[in-house]
């Protein structure tokens, strides 16, 4: 019998096909649990018309969106993915946009950053802090002097790093993408929800 930490699915990428849109999006598969299955998949869809709306896809009869997705995490019972849209309307360039998704696969719950801490934790500041090092050590431009992430900033999970990133203009000048952060979850094992998505990755099976 698996456990919630021996969790992993089967994924197919699908192909959202509309004037001037072209996504290719994830679909799991394989989960015992229907339910569960669906859910996550209905979340995931969800979030994809919600970056199209972000885009101004609706909008916008010139707006042009291809869209892709990256595997970052499927052990442990934890599926961390990206959706990865670029969108272009006219003008110089284009504009792309990541959105991190993270569900447990034993539930199909997707996990916002502050959940993974424990309640009364400042996630907020430990994790500003380790960014500012970085943007100093790895030499980020940056507009203006970065203070500190947003409370439901975006993320995702690779292996035990927990990864944060910003979107284009949101610290960074547009010439240098978007910006990633790495952080090994060690570094923060104090704080992590041991019940979270993070906890769950430091388990030994």
């Amino acid at each position: 019998m698996m456990s919630g930490t021996d969790l992993f699915v089967s994924i197919k990428t699908y192909k959202l096909d509309m004037p001037k849109l072209e996504i290719y999006y994830p679909q799991i598969y394989g989960l015992k649990n229907i339910y569960v299955q669906d859910k996550i998949n209905n979340t995931i869809l969800e979030s994809i018309y919600e970056q199209l709306r972000e885009q101004g896809y609706y909008d916008n009869e010139e707006t042009e969106i291809t869209g892709t997705w990256e595997l970052k995490n499927n052990s442990k019972g934890i599926l961390s993915l990206t959706l990865i849209n670029y969108a272009f309307s006219g003008g110089a360039h284009g504009l792309t946009k990541v959105k991190g998704l993270t569900f447990d696969l034993g539930t199909g719950k997707k996990y916002e950053l502050h959940e993974l801490f424990k309640s009364k934790s400042d996630y907020v500041m430990v994790l500003s802090e380790k960014i500012k090092k970085q943007i100093k050590e790895r030499d980020i431009p940056v507009l203006g002097e970065f203070n500190k992430i947003r409370i439901d900033q975006d993320y995702y999970i690779a292996d035990l790093s927990l990864v944060i990133f910003f979107q284009l203009y949101e610290i960074t000048p547009y010439v240098y993408g978007i910006p990633y952060f790495p952080i090994s979850i060690y570094e923060i094992e104090d704080i992590i929800d041991d019940n979270g998505p993070l906890g769950k990755m430091l388990t030994k099976i």
